[in-house]
């Protein structure tokens, strides 16, 4: 474990003398929630701007706050034949590198701990699953409820921590326990400080009350106060909001998280970082999935799955090309599909045959890719869906009635009006249809802010 001095800002100079400076809501302080008392947070260092900018401001309200990188992929680090100068498709040893230098000037611990057999388990085993089965998964998903709030949870807990904390956009409030409570019940004002008036008035959804060290499970499964239940809120920043991406996290883990850049905007955190002179303040955002990296994904899922070239059919039934293997494709793509337009003799320049092609169905019976042009063509666009192996951040399913949901990360809110079904599955009917909806990825529903959790779309 790498260690520096606790509670040193840059230069050896105490943070809060740093602070002082130019008062406390410039550097972020007014902008969290007091905790009943001070507590030992243990915040995941991804080597990025978010995560640094959470430690700060956790630390910045006396609370002692400890560092851990996950490393969660360790395989083919490098290109085959590269030199050692070369480009890593994973970022691991990189982000590693920024998230030390970032300890080092807030002067906190950090340890980096390695995941990589978790999440090849739970994660990426999963992940190969559905794309053999010809379905589209979203890893990040499962990866923050098997990973990042599992198995990072539990070793926090083992150090001794009160809570975790992480940089993702996103919010916790905490509300007494009611039966069947849902969004709307009585909020627990001394753990959360809801928006007011203006984004520097914004406190961060922090709780407190947690069980005493020593007493503590070492599952985080047995750790909740029953006395309170917990939701989980979009971030206030509508661009960067990835509750669609928390959705499957329980009450048990949202009772011992904290998200403290949720209530800021990516523009008030990047400022924050510059003016205390974090390392990584102009870091570019992460993007991709990490054991992908840079690569043509064909290339990285040809090396793990089998596949069979077959043909590419339009509505009309006219083969126009071939398939490298359906598991390279998912509805709605419009790149790397190999074939051009395809006009009827005499067609006008400029009309419907020569928009572009877009994957609409995947028949894994024939082995066939089916296409269509145009962006809006009616077969890629569904007013229904049908979910299951459904999480719910409640408990329980909501009751049936008018939500809104989406189908995919950065997509708009759309109504829709929730059938919860006995096997645990519902059915989601649309106001509006919705553009390529596809199997694999999740359905997630909202009730205004409050993120509900959903299921993996399976039709």
């Amino acid at each position: 474990m790498q260690r520096a001095d606790r509670g040193q800002g840059r230069g050896g100079t105490p943070l809060w003398g740093q602070l002082k400076k130019t008062g406390p809501q410039e550097h972020g302080v007014g902008i969290i929630a007091y905790m009943s008392a001070k507590s030992r947070i243990v915040v995941g260092l991804s080597g990025g701007v978010d995560s640094a900018v959470t430690a700060h401001l956790l630390q910045a309200q006396g609370h002692e706050v400890v560092g851990v990188f996950m490393k969660n992929w360790e395989d083919d680090a490098r290109p085959a034949g590269s030199s050692d100068d070369s480009p890593e498709y994973c970022s691991s040893n990189v982000d590693f590198v920024d998230a030390a230098a970032v300890a080092d000037v807030l002067g906190i611990e950090i340890e980096h701990v390695n995941f990589a057999a978790e999440y090849k388990d739970r994660v990426f085993a999963e992940f190969l699953r559905e794309y053999q089965a010809g379905r589209t998964p979203n890893p990040d998903v499962l990866c923050n409820a098997e990973i990042k709030f599992k198995a990072f949870l539990d070793h926090a807990l083992r150090l001794g921590a009160d809570k975790i904390a992480t940089g993702h956009y996103a919010r916790v409030r905490r509300i007494a326990a009611t039966q069947g409570a849902m969004p709307g019940g009585q909020q627990d004002d001394e753990s959360h400080a809801t928006a007011r008036d203006s984004a520097r008035d914004h406190q961060v959804a922090a709780t407190h009350g947690a069980m005493p060290r020593g007493q503590q499970d070492e599952s985080h499964a047995t750790a909740r106060d029953p006395r309170w239940e917990y939701q989980l809120l979009k971030g206030l920043d509508e661009s960067k909001d990835q509750s669609y991406f928390l959705h499957r996290l329980n009450q048990a883990q949202l009772s011992k998280t904290l998200f403290p850049v949720g209530e800021l905007r990516k523009t008030e955190v990047r400022r924050i970082a510059a003016e205390i002179g974090l390392p990584n303040a102009k870091k570019k955002d992460s993007t991709g999935i990490c054991f992908i990296g840079e690569r043509p994904f064909r290339e990285f899922l040809n090396r793990y799955i089998s596949h069979e070239p077959g043909p590419i059919k339009d509505e009309r039934g006219r083969i126009l090309g071939r398939h490298q293997g359906l598991s390279f494709y998912t509805l709605g793509q419009r790149q790397g599909l190999g074939i051009g337009g395809v006009k009827e003799k005499g067609a006008q320049r400029g009309g419907g045959a020569h928009e572009p092609w877009f994957v609409a169905r995947k028949e894994l019976e024939k082995n066939t890719l089916w296409v269509v042009q145009g962006h809006d063509h009616p077969w890629l666009l569904s007013p229904t869906l049908d979910a299951d192996d459904t999480s719910w951040v409640a408990g329980a399913a909501p009751a049936a009635g008018r939500y809104t949901a989406k189908t995919r990360y950065r997509q708009a809110d759309s109504g829709c009006a929730l059938a919860p079904r006995a096997d645990g599955s519902f059915h989601l009917d649309f106001t509006e249809p919705q553009w390529a909806v596809t199997p694999g990825q999740s359905a997630v529903l909202y009730d205004g802010e409050v993120c509900l959790g959903g299921g993996v779309i399976a039709g």
